[in-house]
């Protein structure tokens, strides 16, 4: 059975750092696009990053770039979101989301792309 999970959040103050991990089990992920939204308390849940199959093309929205990072260790399976410089509007519950890469380039932000999702992980940037 195909399987995302997520791990990492909690509790950071402004400026700090969290590095989220996002395992797949029954399916090899580097074959895959995945992607990483959140839903901030009372927003509709967002497209932050993702990053493609193989090598990996990346796409980061401007409210993260330059603080944020996705990569994957393919030997674990597992894609990582390595968020620095954290604001209090980074605060969401995380969720990571995968779909068989079927893009020459890039990988989609849009939601209803991705067909498996994770539980999710809270994040929560406060003093």
């Amino acid at each position: 059975q195909s399987q995302l999970v997520e791990s990492g959040g909690g509790l950071v103050r402004p400026g700090g750092s969290l590095t989220l991990s996002c395992k797949a089990s029954g399916f090899i992920s580097d074959y895959f696009v995945t992607g990483w939204f959140r839903q901030a308390p009372g927003k509709e849940r967002e497209g932050v990053v993702c990053i493609s199959s193989g090598n990996g093309d990346r796409f980061y929205v401007d409210s993260v770039k330059g603080r944020f990072t996705i990569y994957r260790d393919n030997a674990k399976n597992t894609v990582y979101l390595q968020m620095n410089s954290l604001k209090p509007e980074d605060t969401g519950i995380y969720y990571c989301a995968a779909v068989r890469d079927r893009w020459s380039s890039s990988c989609p932000i849009q939601q209803a792309e991705y067909e498996q999702w994770g539980q999710g992980t809270q994040v929560t940037v406060a003093s």
